[in-house]
């Protein structure tokens, strides 16, 4: 297959958008100056990410399409985190010229998965060679003429609640951190994210107050609602869905992991959420998370440690 190398910019950007499905909302995509997406709200949301080799993946742990599924779906969950339908990413792409052409073509590969599982599409981009792989992603997004869902609009008596797993991707990077190979479940969500991106728009019409997708850990990322919107919010450990293949260090994973892109929202009182919904706890007067009345556990994914 050669490499990045061999093909050249041009051949590269020519094999890699041939594998680029385009949705409806594209109306212009890869082969122009700029890409050309619908935008019918007349807003625009939009969000971006870096992911840097040895920092956000390692290619021993994780292949690039996985990798590339990865590098979507955090940025497709901040979408809809918002309220809004993801519509199109862009992605910035670089890597070692000696890098595999079939390397290259299975992160893309991943990439149009991903978006094709939430309604969107990669319209365009860019490559460059480097030293290691970056990738540098933007999604964009349409609210349908609805108000953006933000972190700052939860109220004192508003349930806390949320959509979508805990602590896997934790776990699993814990497994791969000390040799291990299993089980396969929790290794498999650290390599690949699965958010459930219908949750935004459910949470949407059961009325949320708040929303945000966990991607640095439920209570690190629940202070940003409370921070937001000025409140405190309670969490009941008792209520944390666990998954039993968590293990001894399951609460822990699903209180401070990162990275599972699950949907944790403030509803009003009363609200009848459906099913897969989990309800955790409750919004109230003052400042802070707190788990069953004390300081939370620390341990959150943060991108700048000491």
């Amino acid at each position: 297959m050669g490499t990045i190398g061999d093909a050249g910019e041009f051949g590269l950007i020519a094999r890699l958008t041939r594998r680029l499905p385009q949705g409806p909302d594209v109306r212009l995509g890869p082969g122009d100056d700029a890409a050309v997406v619908a935008a019918p709200d007349g807003r625009v949301v939009a969000t971006t990410d870096l992911l840097v080799e040895g920092r956000h993946f390692r290619r021993d742990w994780s292949g690039p399409y996985d990798i590339g599924r990865k590098a979507a779906a955090q940025n497709l969950a901040d979408v809809v985190a918002m309220g809004a339908r993801p519509t199109a990413l862009l992605v910035g792409f670089a890597a070692p010229p000696d890098t595999e052409t079939q390397w290259a073509e299975r992160l893309y590969d991943g990439l149009a998965d991903e978006c094709r599982a939430a309604g969107a599409s990669v319209a365009g981009g860019d490559v460059v060679g480097a030293p290691g792989v970056m990738l540098a992603i933007t999604a964009l997004g349409d609210l349908g003429g609805a108000a953006p869902l933000t972190r700052s609009g939860a109220r004192p008596g508003d349930v806390v609640a949320v959509r979508g797993r805990l602590g896997h991707a934790a776990a699993g990077l814990a497994l791969l951190t000390e040799g291990r190979d299993g089980p396969a479940e929790l290794i498999a969500a650290h390599r690949r994210p699965e958010p459930p991106y219908a949750a935004g728009e459910e949470a949407r019409a059961h009325g949320a107050t708040a929303l945000l997708d966990v991607s640095d850990g439920l209570v690190q990322d629940l202070g940003h609602i409370a921070a937001g919107s000025g409140v405190r919010i309670e969490i009941d450990s008792s209520a944390v869905p666990v998954a039993e293949i968590l293990g001894p260090d399951g609460l822990r994973h699903a209180l401070t992991g990162g990275e599972d892109h699950a949907f944790a929202g403030t509803f009003p009182p009363n609200t009848v959420l459906p099913p897969h919904w989990t309800v955790i706890g409750r919004a109230g007067e003052g400042a802070g998370v707190h788990v069953d009345g004390h300081e939370p556990p620390s341990g959150a994914w943060d991108h700048f440690p000491t």
